[in-house]
């Protein structure tokens, strides 16, 4: 399936909740594009699937892509298959228990149907140049002037249970 897309991607925040941003590094045939962009009050894991959705949705047409990213939440979740079983649990770890971040979640199973993606994960802040790139991009998005709202975050509906756990 179409050309080879390495995608790099990370996720930041001050706080958690706190301003967050992710950073993208996109590496096609020679070319790099990079992508980043920040939130007033989010999480760093939303920062870490926002990255991957971003690049993933930047393709213009279906290719073979590796991700790689320093989330094991997000690389996990995705190699093993905990994101499709949410899903088709309604978003529910357990009877009792919903899953965090299902808009999202439900945004990248939906764009990986799109590309053959392999995801990979890679140990952050370990002198891995396109990591280290994305995690400039995305502390500097977080660290922007007006940013944005997060509505998934800010406006989601927070079972009873769970109103004082991050």
């Amino acid at each position: 399936m179409g050309e080879r897309v390495e995608i790099y991607t990370d996720g930041a925040c001050k706080g958690n909740p706190g301003p967050g941003g992710f950073g993208v590094v996109l590496i096609c045939g020679g070319r790099k594009k990079e992508l980043s962009g920040g939130f007033r009050k989010t999480t760093n894991n939303r920062m870490e699937l926002l990255a991957c959705i971003e690049g993933l949705r930047s393709l213009k047409r279906p290719c073979s892509v590796v991700l790689t990213s320093d989330s094991k939440y997000v690389v996990n979740a995705m190699v093993l298959g905990w994101a499709k079983k949410w899903r088709s649990k309604g978003w529910m770890l357990s009877p009792s228990k919903p899953a965090k971040n299902p808009d999202l979640w439900a945004q990248l199973l939906d764009l990986c149907e799109e590309q053959t993606v392999a995801f990979e994960w890679v140990k952050g802040h370990s002198a891995h140049p396109e990591n280290e790139r994305c995690d400039a991009l995305a502390v500097a998005a977080s660290s922007g002037k007006d940013l944005p709202a997060d509505d998934g975050f800010e406006n989601a509906i927070v079972p009873e249970g769970d109103l004082f756990s991050l």
